[in-house]
């Protein structure tokens, strides 16, 4: 069976939809919602050398990669969760282990609550965090915003999307030498791909970061009562989700396997072959093929 990456597209409600899969279509799945300002394209590396074993599904949200950005769909992190229950709904998938990263976490914990028996395990890469008093320093420029008027938070937010700032986002307080493992390919495809309309999502997305603030206890909740298996990896050069970020979680899930790498917020870019150590090992305890 060949690791390699397929690309694929297929209708979810009314959205086109672009996803990459890797992996025997009978194996157990490992379901992979991007973060910000990224898209599947993150998991590209991670997803062939996994694919033995589990069978990989990253798909790129509405608005974001290369699916497409229809009028009157939600942009918002209920609406993006909306959007994954009917994406693993049309791929006939049951049950997954879930990767928890960046905006994917509040949008896949969403997903979780919706059904907690289909997730079969999560694994945690420095995901936003339920933990008001945890979050790292970058946050309270985006928290600055929110005494504004709408309109002046909205043209405040507007000057972080650009190129020069997604270049900030993904290098992201990372020591200097790991800089050069991160490929300038990740704001330059992704800047490439933002539109006006796109912009005006991106936007109301992180402004919603505010109304998200009072959905904080649902998620903690979910974490405490489910238990689900977890694995958390922490990259601590993160300005919005330092190694305290990281560590709050075992307040809600005491169990978890916590692992603190030397890297940031895309350890799949700088600590590659350590998260999949680690994943191989935990994934093949708690979510692996029958027998």
């Amino acid at each position: 069976m060949s690791n390699q990456v397929q690309h694929r597209r297929i209708q979810v409600g009314d959205v086109e939809t672009f996803y990459r899969e890797a992996g025997p279509q009978d194996a157990p799945v490992v379901l992979l919602p991007h973060g910000y300002p990224c898209s599947s394209y993150e998991f590209r590396n991670l997803m062939p050398r996994l694919a033995d074993r589990w069978r990989l599904v990253a798909p790129d949200y509405p608005g974001a990669g290369y699916s497409a950005t229809p009028e009157g769909f939600d942009y918002s992190f209920d609406g993006y969760a909306e959007f994954l229950d009917g994406f693993v709904k049309t791929l006939g998938i049951e049950r997954f282990a879930l990767y928890l990263h960046d905006f994917g976490s509040p949008i896949g914990a969403r997903l979780a609550i919706k059904a907690p028996e289909r997730v079969a395990a999560l694994i945690i890469q420095n995901g936003d965090i339920p933990y008001e008093d945890a979050l790292g320093p970058k946050y309270a420029e985006i928290e600055s915003t929110w005494t504004l008027p709408r309109a002046q938070m909205r043209a405040k937010l507007a000057e972080a999307i650009t190129e020069e700032v997604f270049k900030e986002e993904f290098l992201n307080a990372v020591r200097p030498e790991l800089t050069g493992r991160i490929p300038p390919d990740l704001w330059k495809l992704h800047w490439s791909l933002v539109t006006p309309r796109r912009k005006e999502i991106a936007i109301d997305l992180i402004a919603g970061l505010k109304e998200n603030r009072a959905w904080f206890p649902q998620h903690r909740k979910y974490l405490a009562e489910h238990r689900p298996p977890t694995l958390i990896l922490w990259g601590p050069q993160d300005h919005y989700m330092p190694e305290k970020s990281g560590r709050a979680y075992l307040r809600d899930l005491p169990d978890a396997e916590f692992h603190l790498l030397d890297g940031g917020h895309w350890l799949l870019e700088t600590h590659l072959d350590e998260v999949v150590a680690l994943m191989r090992d935990f994934l093949g305890r708690v979510h692996g093929s029958p027998g």
